[in-house]
C-alpha cells in the first residue's frame, strides 16, 4: 500500500508549480483529480518535445485524472463544490482572487470543510504592493535577485530550468505532507499559503546575508567566490573538467598526484585557501596549464585515484546516456515516454507511475508503468 493511498486531492492548477506538487502526491498513491478548463491546462501547449506533447505536461501530470469543468458556469461551480466536499486536499494556483470570485473563498471552505487541507500558491502572497501581480518563473528569478548572481561577468542570466516553479512545488509538497501528519493527530485541516517570491527569497538567504555584510556575490560562471581552485579546466583533447578543492589536504593531493608538482603548496602564493583565492588568476593558470598537457581519460583516472572531487561539464546529450540516469516509462495519449525518475528511493517499496491523461480523461484503470534503469 502506498503512503497516500485513500486520500483525494483536487488540483485546480495550471503551469508548473502546483502540478509539480500534485504529481508527487499522485506518485505516493493519492487520487489526484486535475481540474482543467475546456481548452485544457495551458502547459499542454508549452512545447511538443514528448512525442508531439508538452514535455512539461507529460513530466508533471502522470497519475492524475483530468476533469473538465467550466468554472464560469453555475453547473461547473457546483461540480467543483462536489469534488471539494469529498476531498482531503485542495491545491490551487489560479490568479490571486480568482477562487474568491467564483465563490470558493478560503474562509468559506475552512468553515464548511474543517478537515480540508487547502494549499494556495501565488506569486507574491496575499498582501503587500505586489500581491496582485502575475508571476511566472523567470519573472521571480529576476525580481528576487537570483538572476543577478547567476551567469558570468557579462550579465545576469536565467537558471537553465524552471527553478522557482520547482522549488515552489516542492515547498508546497512538504507543507501538505506536514499538514496531513498534523491532521492525523488533531483531526483539523489547514490553510497553507505559499508564494513563489517567498520560496526564492528563502533559498537566497546565504547570498543575501553576504551582500548585507558588505560582500555582495559576484557572477563567476563555473567558479566559486571563496574557494580556489574550484572551476573548469580543459584537457589536452578539449574536454572541460570541473574540480573542487575544499581543503589543504586535497590541495596537496592534487599537486602531488595529479599535477606532478608536490612542492607547489610551499609557494606562499598557494600556501592556503586565502592566498589561492587572492591569487586566483595565477592559481587557475597554474592548474590549467598542467591540465592542458593531459588527455581527458588520463586526467579523470588521476583525479579518481587521488580522490579529488570532479565532474565533467556535460550537455543534455550526455545526461541522456549517463550511466547513473534512472528513468521511468510513462504512458501518454501519444504513447510511452521515458524520462528521469523521481529522486527518492524507498528501499523494498518499488513505485509505479500512472499514465498522463488527455483532456477530461480518467486514468485510474490505466496500467501503471514501472521504474527502470537505462540498462533494463
Amino acid at each position: 500500500m502506498l503512503p497516500l493511498e485513500g486520500l483525494t486531492v483536487i488540483a485546480v492548477e495550471q503551469a508548473v508549480a502546483a502540478p509539480f506538487c500534485s504529481s508527487r502526491l499522485a506518485d505516493a498513491g493519492a487520487h489526484v483529480i486535475k481540474v482543467e478548463r475546456p481548452e485544457g491546462d495551458f502547459a499542454r501547449g508549452y512545447d511538443a518535445a514528448a512525442k508531439g506533447q508538452s514535455s512539461y505536461f507529460v513530466w508533471l501530470n502522470r497519475g492524475k485524472d483530468s476533469v473538465v469543468i467550466d468554472l464560469a458556469t453555475k453547473e461547473g461551480r457546483a461540480s467543483l463544490e462536489e469534488l471539494i466536499a469529498g476531498a482531503d486536499v485542495l491545491i490551487q494556483n489560479l490568479k490571486p482572487g480568482s477562487m474568491d470570485k467564483l465563490g470558493f473563498s478560503l474562509a468559506r471552505l475552512r468553515k464548511d470543510y474543517p478537515k480540508l487541507i487547502c494549499c494556495t500558491i501565488s506569486g507574491y502572497g496575499d498582501d503587500g504592493p505586489y500581491a496582485h501581480r502575475k508571476a511566472y518563473d523567470l519573472l521571480i528569478q529576476a525580481e528576487s535577485g537570483l538572476a543577478s548572481i547567476t551567469g558570468g561577468p557579462d550579465g545576469p542570466s536565467r537558471v537553465g530550468m524552471s527553478i522557482v516553479d520547482v522549488a515552489t512545488g516542492a515547498t508546497a509538497h512538504a507543507a501538505i505532507l506536514e499538514a496531513l501528519i498534523a491532521r492525523s493527530r488533531n483531526g483539523k485541516g489547514a490553510d497553507i499559503r505559499i508564494s513563489m517570491f517567498d520560496v526564492m527569497a528563502d533559498w537566497l538567504t546565504v547570498p543575501l546575508l553576504n551582500a548585507e555584510a558588505g560582500n555582495p556575490p559576484q557572477r563567476m560562471g563555473l567558479a566559486h567566490p571563496s574557494i580556489a581552485p574550484y572551476g573548469v579546466f580543459r584537457s589536452k583533447d578539449g574536454k572541460d573538467i570541473l574540480i573542487s578543492i575544499q581543503s589543504e589536504r586535497e590541495w596537496k593531493k592534487l599537486c602531488a598526484d595529479v599535477l606532478g608538482q608536490p612542492d607547489l603548496p610551499n609557494d606562499p602564493r598557494f600556501s592556503n585557501m586565502v592566498e589561492r583565492v587572492r591569487n586566483r588568476k595565477l592559481t587557475d593558470q597554474t592548474v590549467g596549464d598542467i591540465f592542458a598537457t593531459m588527455t581527458r581519460d588520463d586526467l579523470l583516472q588521476r583525479l579518481a585515484d587521488a580522490d579529488i572531487a570532479f565532474a565533467e561539464v556535460n550537455a543534455m546529450a550526455d545526461l541522456a546516456v549517463h550511466p547513473h540516469l534512472r528513468r521511468i516509462e510513462v504512458d501518454t495519449p501519444a504513447g510511452l515516454v521515458t524520462y528521469p525518475a523521481p529522486a527518492a528511493i524507498v528501499v523494498d517499496q518499488p513505485r509505479h507511475y500512472g499514465a498522463v491523461p488527455g483532456i477530461g480523461e480518467r486514468i485510474g484503470t490505466a496500467k501503471p508503468s514501472p521504474i527502470r534503469t537505462k540498462s533494463s
